[in-house]
């Protein structure tokens, strides 16, 4: 087993950085640098953490899987502008975790609540579940240390909702809802497109496999017992 490279904060230097983004080059080994496009400060970099800061982090944002569950379950998404993409795209209720949800018990949750009414106009009631599918994903670990947690929402009576894209801040842009049957869920993973002919991000992905797999409807110690055997 290789050694594995250890990063100080005298090999990172900055190379650009705005309110939105970051790049820092990252020199493991003298004369070959590599680049990372982030969110984070340098004092909070992924790459400069101690493996045990390393394994409690927090992620950079939450992506929330949100399940109608009616006499027909639906998965409920939206159409986002992406701007590197210059695409509508079919994507879940998401957003950054901010200060507000960080001085909160459960950031991820706390996020995924707010997230949800901005973008959907949902408020949850007790008879509603919400819970952790994964506290940390990294998206594109080639190119970037960002991170999202995965949280399932499902919604136990639909005909209260009025669902509403009004709450969008700065530069969110959407295109309305849809709602998939299981069948037409299916469909869309196996056409790899939305029904627009458009590709969609790996977070629609999953929640798309998450929905179909039917893994949303047992009790959370019944997933980790499957996930083990």
């Amino acid at each position: 087993m290789k050694e594995t490279l250890k990063l100080t904060k005298d090999q990172v230097h900055s190379i650009y950085e705005n309110r939105f983004l970051k790049v820092f080059g990252l020199e493991y080994v003298d004369g070959k640098p590599y680049m990372n496009a982030t969110r984070r400060d340098m004092e909070n970099l992924v790459a400069l953490k101690s493996d045990e800061e390393f394994k409690n982090m927090l992620p950079d944002a939450v992506s929330c899987v949100v399940i109608l569950n009616g006499a027909e379950p639906k998965l409920l998404l939206t159409y986002e502008f992406r701007y590197p993409l210059g695409q509508y795209i079919l994507s879940v209720p998401a957003g950054l975790i901010d200060k507000r949800d960080e001085a909160e018990a459960d950031p991820i949750i706390s996020t995924a609540k707010r997230e949800l009414k901005e973008e959907t106009n949902i408020d949850l009631s007790e008879d509603d579940r919400i819970e952790v599918i994964n506290h940390l994903l990294f998206s594109t670990p080639g190119m970037t240390d960002e991170s999202n947690a995965l949280v399932c929402i499902v919604i136990s009576d639909e005909r209260r909702l009025k669902l509403s894209q009004d709450g969008a801040e700065e530069t969110e842009c959407f295109d309305g809802f849809v709602t998939l049957t299981r069948d037409e869920a299916k469909r869309i993973l196996q056409q790899g497109k939305d029904d627009r002919g458009i590709f969609y991000s790996m977070y629609t992905w999953a929640a798309l496999m998450h929905f179909v797999s039917g893994m949303w409807m047992l009790e959370k110690e019944d997933c980790v017992h499957i996930m083990k055997n």
